[in-house]
């Protein structure tokens, strides 16, 4: 628990590590929640590639796209970011009714405006398409593209109210129900789409399964995104919020959520137009609809790390650093945010570097089965690649960028997300028109992009804060490039004995070799970062440990 933050003045020297326990502690909590969420999610990847291929799995995905980055923007970025920060400063200085006042606020202004968007996008789904995807010459993939956007738009309505009941339940310090929502979310998707295929396709049923079946996992989504917010409100209700819609919207808590949110927008946005206009780009590469698909699975390997840990340690950090900001740029905050920044770099290192070496082998057990060919598998790899080495700086952005709006700087991560767009936006033109290549430099500019938005805001941030215990957090890394180092002489050395003939071999030995491989490869990591005495990995196999013995 956060409870016994107080101002520095009043902190006993126990009270820090009491606070950084707390801390991996919680952020433990919601890791276990979203990998729920992750994996379901990968299971509807598998679903729809292994049933549709590729070529209609990149249609799909095309379709969701705007809908999804919304969903990003709005669920972990912008709107979260912008009404937890008001929120929390809003329990502490006027009591929990004024903050339920504020809720009931945004819940109304949301709905009306996002209902409106949504509309708006169904009207003009065929000209969005086109704009979207101007690499497509199939008038057929085209004409069921707008079809599956016109029913998945609304859910952009659904995931905003969802963000604030989300920040709300945050923002009290409920973290496990909102982090699993995301499951709910996905199972909806699963289920749902499965059971409406299942009726909107006769070949389905017969085992010849057809695009038709695309519509009911559109479908499936709105039914995900429903279910995603049901699980929520019970916690709400019991943290003492009465539902109800208030329109007085000219209210100075709601201009400041909206102050904080359009920058906010921009710079959460930053990674998330990244990805936008990769998919753009990648209509125009040899790949066409496929590539939309090839980028997608690669972009959700990267997820599962991500959300696991960086998206994990986000949500655990930003209430605190609002609370702490309160109180100005203490020492508190600046640990706080150091913590958190050790925490990522603890934890992702050794995902990064993983996917990276074993990407082949782990597209094609996750992948590679019905109509989703060795091809593919190929043309997913290489994205995954890039993706796996931007990994760690978009997992420290996460913690990162919502602590400029924290302590009222928030045009700093608008403008670097402004330059990285551009910076991303030209590779991408020179990549893909002048030099000809495939969708796997798209990925590799989105990470380069990464590299320079993190750098920019860890300078700024350590200007502003005075100092982000820079030594600690290198030194910290030093022991952490130990245990890589010992990780990757692992994965390299089964690449040529345990996993060597891998296309030759049978599922099962497939699935166990490869276990073994990352098994060995993070015990190595965990131990020598154990001996060499890295706080972060005490805390976290202790909280293992802790689980297990339950």
């Amino acid at each position: 628990s956060f409870a016994g933050l107080r101002s520095i003045t009043n902190l006993s020297m126990s009270e820090p590590k009491k606070d950084s326990a707390s801390q991996a502690k919680s952020t433990g909590i919601v890791s276990i929640a979203i990998l729920c969420s992750r994996v379901l999610g990968l299971v509807r990847d598998q679903l729809l590639n292994g049933l549709f291929g590729a070529h209609f799995t990149g249609i799909f995905t095309a379709a969701f796209r705007t809908p999804n980055m919304l969903r990003a923007l709005f669920a972990e970025g912008a709107l979260s970011t912008a009404f937890v920060t008001t929120f929390t400063k809003k329990i502490k200085n006027e009591g929990d009714e004024a903050a339920w006042v504020l809720g009931r606020k945004m819940l109304a202004l949301s709905i009306c405006f996002m209902s409106m968007v949504a509309m708006a996008g169904i009207a003009v789904a065929p000209w969005l398409v086109k704009m979207l995807n101007p690499g497509w010459k199939n008038p057929d993939s085209i004409a069921l593209c707008t079809d599956l956007v016109r029913i998945m738009y609304p859910f952009i309505t659904l995931v905003s109210v969802t963000a604030l009941v989300m920040g709300m339940l945050n923002s009290k310090r409920v973290f496990f129900i909102p982090a699993l929502a995301s499951a709910f979310f996905n199972l909806g998707c699963i289920v749902g789409g499965v059971a409406m295929a299942w009726v909107l396709d006769p070949g389905f049923r017969e085992g010849n399964i057809t695009e038709k079946g695309l519509t009911g996992f559109a479908i499936g989504t709105l039914i995900g995104g429903v279910m995603q917010l049901a699980i929520q409100i019970p916690s709400l209700k019991k943290i003492g919020f009465k539902f109800g819609l208030d329109f007085g919207w000219k209210d100075k808590d709601v201009s400041e959520v909206l102050h904080l949110m359009w920058p906010s927008l921009i710079a959460a946005g930053g990674t998330q137009i990244g990805v936008f206009l990769n998919s753009i780009f990648a209509s125009c590469t040899p790949g066409a609809e496929s590539a939309s698909a090839w980028l997608a699975n690669a972009q959700r390997l990267q997820q599962l790390p991500l959300g696991l840990f960086g998206v994990a340690v986000a949500t655990v950090t930003l209430p605190m650093l609002s609370r702490l900001a309160t109180e100005g740029m203490t020492p508190a905050f600046r640990g706080a945010l150091a913590k958190g920044l050790r925490l990522v770099l603890f934890l992702t290192l050794p995902s990064a570097v993983g996917l990276s070496l074993l990407a082949y082998e782990i597209v094609s057990i996750l992948f590679e089965r019905g109509k989703f060919t060795a091809a593919d598998t190929a043309a997913t790899a290489g994205p995954l690649q890039a993706y796996a080495f931007g990994l760690v700086f978009y997992s420290a952005i996460k913690v990162l960028q919502p602590s400029f709006y924290t302590i009222g700087k928030r045009f700093i991560p608008m403008i670097a997300s402004l330059g990285v767009i551009v910076l991303t936006a030209s590779l991408n033109a020179v990549t893909v028109f002048v030099l000809h290549w495939d969708h796997t430099a798209l990925a590799w500019a989105t990470a380069l992009g990464l590299v320079v938005n993190f750098a920019t805001l860890y300078l700024f941030m350590r200007k502003f804060a005075g100092g982000l215990e820079t030594r600690s957090l290198t030194q910290v890394l030093m022991k952490l490039m130990a245990g890589v180092a010992l990780m990757a002489g692992v994965c390299l050395a089964a690449k040529f004995t345990l996993l060597a003939g891998w296309a030759k071999m049978g599922f099962i030995m497939q699935a166990g070799s490869l276990g073994v491989t990352v098994t060995v490869a993070a015990v190595a990591y965990f131990f020598v970062t154990q001996k060499l005495r890295v706080e972060e990995a005490g805390e976290f196999i202790g909280i293992i440990s802790k689980r297990l013995k339950r």
